[in-house]
């Protein structure tokens, strides 16, 4: 999502890191089979004879033959991990095929492994129901649930055509009404295409939404962000919900560079109930960062999610309305790149 701040390159150092993460996993696997050897090597033969059913071995014999599959099951591993690396997959996505049942994601130059978090509820879409057309738009269905194009735009994209983008297949629309500033004086700022976007878009069928970039530190902050969007959005038909959009800011004067996964979640719950409360939908954007080190989900349950992911499938184990799966789409009527986002969220009105 298009916000103030340039995205930060990959640097040598997350190479280095990953390098260390193969590393550190042969190293594991070479000391589970010495400890093994050693420990089996050691134990006093015990003249028990067990049988497999086919034949009949020794103790002794039957923990070589174990043994030797657990040197096996090792070096299949290690092959693995060197066949994929060498095929160009990335070490968090190695990694992510060896821990199918934890998220694994990079973040802070580390790498994190959440386990399942049985109290949220699971995404519902089926991988296969994905498919991506020949202009690279993903598409939903299963028979039963559809999904919706869509996009989010800002100043970022100019000026928009919005009869050209509805004719090119666009259901809803999430625009930027504005941002906090990063700064130390956090002031709220409106995008300079905010109205005409709203206008343009609703005046040719395309179904709004609109989504505040925020900076608060504070629960007041936060409930200060909702209002000047409710205030802004006064007179317009937005039947999509309102958003905060939930980032990180990198730069070391960012004034929420302290905050605390506590924080943050309680931010996000005033920004949300003051718009639930004026008779709108909140929602929370955010990334894998956003949703498992700056966020507690579990208190954010009731919200529904909008998740940027730039990969398919989509990876997110917990249930989300939109997914934001490209910042390098192509729509008629749009100069620029824009997002673009598969939809299930259905209107009350």
């Amino acid at each position: 999502m298009n916000t103030t701040r340039k995205p930060i390159k990959k640097s040598a150092l997350m190479f280095m890191i990953s390098i260390m993460t193969i590393t550190l996993i042969f190293l594991v696997a070479v000391l589970i089979v010495s400890f093994v050897y050693f420990f089996r090597k050691n134990q006093e033969p015990t003249g028990v004879v067990m049988s497999t059913g086919e034949a009949i071995y020794t103790e002794d014999e039957l923990n070589q033959l174990i043994m030797e599959k657990e040197e096996a099951a090792v070096e299949d591993v290690l092959a693995y991990i060197r066949e994929s690396l060498q095929g160009g997959k990335s070490t968090v996505a190695v990694l992510r095929e060896l821990y199918p049942n934890q998220t694994v994601l990079v973040a802070d130059n580390r790498y994190h492994f959440f386990e399942m978090n049985e109290n949220l509820a699971k995404n519902p879409y089926a991988k296969e129901n994905f498919k991506v057309d020949e202009n690279g738009v993903v598409e939903y269905n299963d028979g039963m649930t559809i999904s919706k194009k869509g996009i989010d735009v800002s100043k970022f994209q100019g000026k928009i055509n919005w009869s050209r983008v509805k004719a090119d297949g666009v259901e809803y629309a999430f625009v930027r009404m504005g941002y906090r500033g990063y700064g130390s004086s956090g002031k709220l700022v409106t995008d300079e295409t905010f109205e005409d976007n709203i206008k343009g878009a609703t005046a040719n069928g395309v179904d709004v939404g609109v989504y505040f970039f925020s900076q608060a530190v504070t629960e007041e902050e936060a409930i200060e962000e909702a209002n000047y969007v409710l205030s802004a959005i006064e007179g317009y038909d937005v039947t999509y919900p309102i958003v905060i959009d939930i980032e990180e800011v990198t730069d070391s004067d960012a004034r929420t560079a302290k905050l605390t996964k506590e924080e943050w979640t309680k931010n996000c719950i005033a920004f949300c109930e003051t718009v639930k409360d004026a008779g709108y939908t909140p929602m929370i954007y955010g990334n894998l960062k956003t949703f498992f080190i700056m966020l507690d989900m579990e208190q954010l349950e009731k919200y529904d999610k909008w998740f940027a992911y730039y990969d398919t499938p989509v990876y997110f184990p917990y249930e989300f309305k939109i997914w934001q799966y490209t910042d390098k789409g192509s729509v008629d009527g749009i100069s620029s790149d824009v997002d673009l986002n598969v939809g299930f969220f259905e209107p009350a009105n």
